[in-house]
């Protein structure tokens, strides 16, 4: 399995429309394929001194190996989403995680 975890800060956290793109642009991803599943998230009400809350939006994608992870980074939906979407973030954290042996 290989999991490709993205956070997503906003440039303007205070703007519905921005935050609104993101989450339609965010949407699209899920018609690309292959892929186990796909969720989109924001911060959780936990609070805990080692929970980061920071973000404003998260994408969790599962692949059965990082070939199909390496086939969604090119697939044009993907590019189109970087493409219509990257003005909308400051900064971007992805966590790539494969099975612990």
């Amino acid at each position: 399995m290989f999991t490709h975890h993205v956070f997503f800060w906003l440039k303007n956290k205070t703007s519905d429309s921005d935050k609104k793109d993101l989450l339609q642009g965010l949407q699209t991803l899920a018609a690309i394929q292959p892929k186990i599943s796909i969720h989109i998230g924001v911060p959780a009400t936990t609070n805990r001194p080692v929970i980061d809350t920071s973000y404003d939006f998260s994408l969790l994608l599962i692949f059965n190996n990082l070939q199909e992870q390496e086939s969604y980074q090119v697939d044009s939906v993907h590019e189109a989403f970087v493409k219509n979407c990257a003005h909308l973030w400051e900064k971007v954290v992805i966590y790539d995680s494969v099975d612990a042996e």
